[in-house]
């Protein structure tokens, strides 16, 4: 009795103290982890109770063991899948060469100690390999001893993705790793448009783990967990307080879409009271992971109750292809299971990954390798007193078969199986289920290949893996609350606090922003716009401005930014330039209102002049103009002057005639007729450019006369760059870092100014001699102080908007209100009221540069060129004609004359020059009274 007692006693103490360090096992280091499992092994392999014994190798049997808590839904249908594995294993002797093998199935009853107990009971009975453990608590406990007695360690439950094969190597999970699951949720987070999520979940490895994988995944999307709500063990919650306090605290959270990651106890719990709390109403998002269609799988139909618990929830299943063999199998499984229990996808696991240890069984006897134990020295080293340490052997074979499995390669009731070199399955995939009225429907698929899809991944392998957002596609969504409308998965935190929304408190320009006689109300441009699109929202926006600065000084703009990053205030509304620094640490709406920096400067008027007429023209085009024309009145004159009657007479006669002739082309009214091809070929030439330079001249000439035209020494950003002057700026704006990083001015020639009277000062006084600032200051500086005006054009673009947090749905929000105002024209309603004011005339509004409206001769050199090689070539064909007449002429004429003494040049150059003046048509005459001549003289001769 006294001995019943004390092992009673015994046996408590052990249970109790193991239990609760396997709870904190995961917590401990590497090296604690291990000295930890000897420890353990020693106190548990006891001489007396006949736990371990020496066993030699079984060659007719292969031992594998399965550690399950049978009273769970996977252990259920994870012992009847396997037994059904070893039955169509078995029934053909031949597949192992006359061997069988036998799965040993130990009910760890949700139990860490019992589990290891388990796997410590299969190292008595030399198994090849153990199927399981159920959770990942366990996986991470248990895989120290697989490591350390070669033993193989098969597990599609425990899908933590910490399992590394490098810490690990002994372990494999048979089914994809919830890092997969993970990455499917974050795209379809992606692809509904939301960025703030909330992780419910067990605090345990394989909840714990997947959620942080989760959170990795969301953040290379630009989203985020905004809460993790932890809950106990599955093992431990026995009451929904823990629930109901998590599922309160996230009523009252901004983030609406909630990722449920536990298992069917707790999960069928979380529903069930969230649904109490008027949670699965309309706005809410539930996504749920795979336990739910575990659940649902297993006891279909599920009780319209229940059903109507998780109405509108989303949950993914591990995606299987239709196959023949998923199919007979799935026929059978009434019959194997008498209707407790309905099939599941972890139930087709479980059959495949007895088939896995099979097929790597038959390749090990297949290689001719003896299968062995042998002792660990390590164990049997350790002095245990009356501990049978050598009860423990290692699988000599063990690597080799591991390698084995790892190579597999087959076609079961999942699909295609087979390892990838990271030991994760090949083609991940999931299907997306949605929990709707009767039931639940399938709208769409996730793989690792494709992405989101509405078709079955497999049909997509084949084809290059296509990620774009336009190849993303799901059915449409029964939401809870029966919405067919995607909610927007965030409302404003129901904690009573008001959005604090910084102004700043400017001292200047306080047209945009300020605050009303010195009290904490503001108005201005900015804020109406602000309020007006927060009006256009569909959900009401609690907020309060709060002043930045002293209204002494303006406050520096990228502080109160920053302070958005920090948290100091939720938002910033007023003159925010939207620039690079900026945009980096905050995220910005739509810009309510186009900026840019430009110069400013003093200006003085152009056009009261009484030599106006002659700016049209610079004054290389003056004087082209005037040496063309001459030029064509020069050319015209030689082509028409021999057969023209017109183009004839005194020298003087012919020099007015020229003036007066190419100068009337300028107007069209010129009185002589070109009678000459060339002539009028050049003529129409010369007044087609004639035509060009009037029009232009005209059109420029009425702009100036028109228009103000203003003069200042500065033309634009050049200017500044290349002079030494100084260059005045706004306090608090971003002109200055712009000016110093990105133009290379010197700090030494900025000069900062605080007012529109000080920006006017300093530049009448000569201070600076420009001023850089946004458009929408200089524009409102314009519209009261006159004699100033912008010089050139925008050097930079950008605009102003409200600043947000980073990836706040508020900016998408504000943003669609902005353009709203727009496209309903109220922004410029707003424009209207607070900037369209002036006190000066036009002056102001132009910043055009006399220089600019000048027309140079680069715009007209083309017809210039033009009209030019056209005289060339007239002259030159009229000149070579010229010529040929004067010989054909001449040189008869000479010959019929008794010879006379070599004539000079001077004289043959006299006599074509009097021939070029002679008229044509005498010329002519005389050529034909020439050859009458000739011809006679020839017949006179006698025969």
């Amino acid at each position: 009795m006294v001995e019943f007692v004390v092992l009673t006693y015994v046996t408590w103490l052990t249970n109790y103290l193991l239990g609760t360090t396997c709870c904190l096992f995961i917590k401990l280091g590497e090296k604690t982890k291990m000295s930890w499992v000897l420890v353990l092994l020693s106190f548990i392999v006891l001489s007396g109770d006949g736990i371990i014994s020496e066993g030699a190798s079984r060659s007719h049997v292969f031992n594998v063991g399965a550690i399950f808590g049978l009273n769970t839904l996977h252990g259920k249908v994870a012992n009847i899948a396997m037994k059904a594995a070893e039955d169509d294993v078995n029934s053909d002797p031949s597949f192992l060469g006359g061997s069988k093998l036998r799965i040993l199935m130990y009910d760890a009853k949700r139990s860490g100690f019992l589990s290891i107990i388990g796997a410590l009971k299969f190292m008595e009975t030399d198994a090849v390999a153990i199927i399981g453990p159920q959770t990942s608590i366990m996986a991470h406990v248990l895989s120290y001893i697989a490591n350390e007695l070669k033993v193989p360690m098969l597990s599609f439950t425990a899908l933590d993705p910490s399992l590394s094969p490098l810490q690990f190597p002994f372990f494999v999970q048979t089914a994809p790793s919830d890092l997969f699951l993970m990455r499917g949720i974050a795209e379809m987070i992606t692809y509904f448009g939301w960025s703030d999520v909330v992780a419910l979940y067990n605090d345990d490895d394989n909840s714990r783990n997947g959620v942080t994988s989760l959170g990795d995944e969301l953040e290379g999307r630009r989203c985020k967990i905004s809460y993790k709500a932890v809950l106990p063990l599955d093992a431990v919650i026995t009451s929904p307080r823990e629930i109901i306090d998590e599922l309160t605290k996230i009523q009252g959270m901004e983030s609406r879409v909630i990722i449920v990651h536990t298992f069917p106890t707790t999960g069928t719990m979380i529903f069930e009271e969230a649904k109490k709390l008027g949670m699965m109403e309309q706005g809410y998002v539930w996504i749920a992971t795979t336990w739910l269609t575990s659940l649902l799988d297993s006891f279909n139909p599920i009780p319209p109750k229940k059903i109507e618990a998780i109405r509108g929830v989303l949950t993914l299943r591990i995606h299987t292809p239709e196959s023949r063999k998923r199919g007979d199998f799935a026929a059978r499984w009434n019959k194997l299971s008498n209707g407790t229990v309905g099939l599941n996808v972890y139930g087709l696991y479980a059959y495949d990954t007895v088939w896995i240890i099979a097929r790597a069984v038959k390749s090990l006897l297949d290689s001719g390798a003896n299968i062995s134990f042998s002792k660990d020295s390590k164990l049997t080293s350790l002095k245990g007193g009356t501990l049978n340490l050598g009860a423990l052997s290692i699988f000599d074979q063990g690597p080799q078969f591991l390698e084995y499995i790892v190579k597999t390669k087959m076609s079961g009731v999942t699909g295609p199986v087979q390892f990838l070199p990271d030991r994760s399955m090949l083609q991940p995939a999931y299907d997306i289920i949605n929990i709707a009225d009767g039931g639940f429907k399938q709208i769409g698929y996730w793989s690792n290949h494709s992405g989101l899809s509405v078709i079955p991944p497999e049909s997509l392998y084949g084809k290059p893996p296509n990620r774009s957002s336009s190849n993303q596609h799901l059915y449409n969504v029964t939401w809870p609350g029966g919405m067919s409308e995607t909610p927007r998965g965030w409302v404003f935190p129901n904690n009573g606090r008001r959005l604090r929304i910084g102004v700043p408190n400017r001292a200047s320009f306080k047209d945009f922003v300020s605050s009303v006689n010195g009290s904490n109300k503001v108005d201005g441009y900015s804020i109406d716009v602000f309020e007006a699109a927060i009006k256009l929202l569909p959900y009401p926006v609690p907020h309060e401005f709060v002043l930045f600065g002293d209204g002494l000084k303006n406050p520096n703009y990228n502080e109160l930014v920053n302070n958005v990053s920090t948290g100091v205030f939720d938002a910033v509304v007023g003159d925010i330039a939207i620039v690079k620094r900026r945009i980096k640490i905050v995220d910005f709406t739509q810009p309510y209102i186009e900026s840019g920096l430009v110069v400013v400067a003093a200006v003085t008027k152009l056009n009261d002049t009484p030599w106006a007429f002659l700016r049209p023209f610079t004054l290389p085009m003056w004087a082209v103009t005037a040496a063309f024309f001459l030029i064509i009145g020069s050319v015209i004159w030689v082509l028409e002057h021999r057969i023209n009657d017109e183009f004839r007479g005194p020298p003087s006669s012919q020099v007015v005639t020229i003036l007066w002739f190419t100068f009337s082309t300028m107007f069209f009214s010129h009185r002589e007729n070109t009678v000459s091809t060339l002539g009028r070929v050049v003529l129409l030439i010369w007044l087609f450019v004639v035509l060009i330079i009037t029009s232009s001249y005209t059109a420029s000439l009425t702009s100036i006369l028109t228009v103000q035209q203003l003069n200042s020494p500065i033309k634009g950003v050049d200017t500044l760059i290349s002079s030494s002057e100084r260059v005045g700026f706004q306090v608090g704006s971003y002109a200055e870092n712009y000016m110093i990083d990105e133009l290379n001015i010197a700090r030494s020639r900025l000069v900062a100014l605080g007012s529109p009277k000080e920006f006017a000062t300093a530049l009448q006084n000569g201070t600076v001699s420009a001023i850089v600032d946004e458009r929408p200051y200089v524009d409102l500086f314009l519209s009261e102080f006159c004699g100033f005006a912008i010089r050139g054009q925008a050097f930079t673009r950008s605009g102003w908007g409200f600043a947000f947090p980073r990836d706040s749905p508020l900016a998408v929000d504000m943003s669609t209100a902005i353009l709203g105002l727009s496209e309903t024209g109220q922004l410029q309603k707003i424009r209207e009221k607070w900037l369209s004011k002036s006190n000066c005339s036009n002056l102001n509004g132009s910043h055009l540069d006399d220089d600019q409206e000048q027309l140079g001769l680069h715009s007209f050199w083309g017809l210039f060129v033009m009209c030019g090689v056209a005289c060339f070539i007239a002259l030159l064909i009229y000149f070579f004609k010229i010529v040929r007449d004067f010989c054909n002429d001449h040189k008869p004429e000479e010959e019929a004359i008794v010879p006379s003494p070599k004539n000079s040049h001077s004289n043959t150059l006299q006599t074509f020059l009097a021939y070029l003046d002679k008229k044509e048509d005498k010329a002519k005459r005389r050529l034909k009274r020439k050859r009458n001549h000739d011809l006679s003289v020839k017949f006179s001769r006698p025969m």
